[in-house]
């Protein structure tokens, strides 16, 4: 769950809570708002701290040092044939 639909949980469970009047037969509407509010609110602090974790990791590669005297170049060719049928 993106950030975003964290807080559109939260701004539609909020709307549910305390700006609508109607009831439902065996349906609480309020209660409904609460849980899509709580809902919201872990969806929200998972991606927060999934997102802090992913900025603090770092990749550290590994570089060899060159040996001038065993250095060798290789030089790659890709041919490619156009009059070949599809």
């Amino acid at each position: 769950m993106t950030i975003a639909g964290s807080i559109i949980l939260i701004m539609l469970g909020a709307i549910l809570t305390w700006a609508v009047e109607f009831s439902l037969a065996g349906l609480d509407i309020q209660v409904i708002g609460v849980i899509l509010m709580v809902g919201g609110l872990a969806g929200l602090l998972f991606g927060l701290y999934r997102l802090s974790t992913v900025r603090r990791a770092t990749a550290v590669t590994p570089v060899a040092p060159v040996d001038e005297v065993h250095t060798t170049q290789r030089r790659v060719y890709e041919e490619r044939r156009y009059n070949d049928p599809i």
